[in-house]
């Protein structure tokens, strides 16, 4: 199975951590460096959110999920800014 990305645009950073706790695969922030760091590690999030808040928010952010599951949970958090956006 190939790996899914998802583009977040304008997310609140706290409601974003809580989503990607949630995630059961691994979830991986790509930088525009071609870096992978992989965001269920909590020193990789500090590493690589903080290179892309801009105040208070992720202003925007390319994440690839091995599960599709993960893949449809942060899209629709992304559409619907909401931390209920984990429930199904």
């Amino acid at each position: 199975m190939s790996p899914r990305m998802v583009e977040l645009h304008d997310i609140d950073v706290p409601s974003f951590l809580q989503v990607l706790d949630s995630c059961e695969g691994e979830v991986y922030l790509m930088t525009r460096d071609g870096n992978r760091l992989n965001l269920k590690s909590k020193l990789c999030q500090l590493v690589g959110l903080t290179t892309l808040i801009e105040g208070g928010k992720i202003a925007e952010a390319f994440v690839m999920c091995e599960k599709e599951s993960d893949e449809s949970k942060l899209f629709r958090f992304n559409l619907y800014k909401a931390r209920n956006a984990e429930d199904d």
